[in-house]
């Protein structure tokens, strides 16, 4: 496995972890300050990861307090980084590998399952914009989403806005990356 890289704060605040070969995993930098916004947001929370790769947004959270993550990635690389990190972190009790595209795993989420309450969305640069809408209305779609939940998109660019639906609420860029985290617009009857 190629790169190492580390969890920044929390329980396993420190230890290393492994990225898959081809990763571009979010840098210290960039996770330590998302979280920080984030900041008790995080305690309790049910996390999911789509895109994992090495898995180490949802690691970190996990660190941080979050109850429990899925961590969703169909590359077997990626995969076998994340069960390995977990090990390493000592978090494989409270995280749930998948193996699944995304847009597939949130096809087969039931309607009534509304417990998610913080998604990391980091696609692959190379993901087109309107693949990204299709994963945020699958997103929304599946059911999934706890009332106050936030969605924090990584994309390359100077500048990404959310689609109809979603509204921002936190943008930051690190070097090529541009964090944004959103929420849905959906207003409960």
């Amino acid at each position: 496995m190629a790169g190492r890289l580390r969890v920044v704060a929390g329980e396993a605040g420190g230890l290393h972890l492994v990225a898959p070969p081809d990763a571009r995993p979010t840098t210290e930098r960039a996770r330590e300050a998302l979280f920080s916004a984030l900041g008790e947001f995080v305690g309790g929370a049910v996390v999911l990861d789509l895109f994992a790769g090495s898995g180490a947004m949802a690691i970190e959270a996990l660190s941080r307090g979050a109850e429990r993550a899925v961590l969703v990635d169909d590359d077997r690389e990626a995969r076998r980084a994340c069960v390995q990190n977990l090990a390493t972190t000592r978090f494989t009790d409270r995280a749930q590998v998948v193996g699944s595209t995304v847009l597939r795993y949130l096809g087969s989420r039931r309607a009534d399952s509304a417990d998610v309450d913080l998604v990391f969305c980091d696609p692959p640069y190379e993901v087109p914009d309107d693949e990204l809408v299709a994963v945020l209305d699958a997103l929304r779609a599946s059911g999934c989403l706890a009332e106050d939940a936030v969605v924090v998109v990584e994309r390359r660019g100077p500048t990404w806005g959310p689609p109809d639906g979603w509204s921002t609420s936190w943008q930051r860029k690190y070097g090529d990356t541009l964090m944004t985290v959103v929420h849905t617009t959906d207003v409960l009857l």
